[in-house]
Formats: C-alpha cells, sequence, structure tokens
C-alpha cells in the first residue's frame, strides 16, 4: 500500500482511538480489484502456463520436445514459487494440488481433457423436471 494511501483506511474505534492499516486489508472494497491486478502483474510473464484468478493461481504444463509433462510441470512450479518467494507472496498449503490428473477451479474440475461441471454444483439444476408445455420455461 502507498504510504500516502495509509490515512484513507483509518477506523475510529468506541473509545476514540484510531486505527491505520498498514497493507491492504480485504476489507476495503477495493482490495480484490488491486489484489487481482497486483497477481496479473506479478505472474505476467508466466501467462501462458499459470494465470491467476484473485487468490488462485492455475499452473498447468505440457510436454515441450523430449521433456516430459512432469519435468515441464516442476519447472513451472519452480519458477511461480521463485517469483513469488522475490515478491514475498506466501501459498496456503491446504490450497495446492500439484501434478493431479484434475484439479477443481472455480466450480468445475478442469483436466487435460477439458473442463467439467462440478456435480454437487449443478446437481439441483439436473433435478428439475422437463417442462412440458411452452409456459413452463418462460
Amino acid at each position: 500500500m502507498r504510504e500516502s494511501d495509509i490515512p484513507l483506511t483509518a477506523v475510529s474505534t468506541p473509545s476514540g482511538m484510531l486505527w491505520e492499516w498498514l497493507f491492504m486489508h480485504q476489507g476495503l472494497k477495493n482490495a480484490p480489484a488491486t489484489f487481482n491486478r497486483m497477481m496479473s502483474h506479478v505472474l505476467h510473464r508466466f501467462r501462458d502456463f499459470a494465470p491467476s484468478y484473485f487468490d488462485g493461481i492455475f499452473v498447468h504444463s505440457r510436454a515441450e520436445g523430449d521433456l516430459r509433462a512432469v519435468k515441464v510441470h516442476v519447472r513451472h512450479l519452480r519458477e511461480v514459487s521463485q517469483v513469488m518467494r522475490e515478491k514475498t507472496l506466501y501459498a496456503n498449503l491446504k490450497k495446492c494440488v500439484s501434478c493431479a490428473p484434475e484439479n477443481p477451479a472455480l466450480g468445475c474440475f478442469v483436466s487435460k481433457n477439458g473442463v467439467r461441471a462440478d456435480p454437487e454444483k449443478i446437481s439441483s439444476i439436473c433435478s428439475w423436471p422437463t417442462p412440458s408445455f411452452v409456459s413452463g420455461w418462460v
């Protein structure tokens, strides 16, 4: 956060104390957009294999030449990890999934075969009765 923006984050407590955030707090209304822009900037050079969506980084890899996909994937993970270390960004190990055949992302499952919807997310829609007349689905 810029030094000049710190006073804009001030919060007054009932006892009259004034608190200012020294870093971007997630309660600020522009925090998600600012964080997403920062992640896009930090990972810009990796956008072909490591796009980000807010706090998620989706590293995906294919075989290159005579290198197997796993070796390429490990290289990509190291490159992204190195940049995160340089920028003092931390990964939540509980959310990390590596070298999996299928990964959950944004309510879908992503694999080398494509994207499919999460069955849990669409179960209520799939159980809707089929309309039997035109006004039933308008």
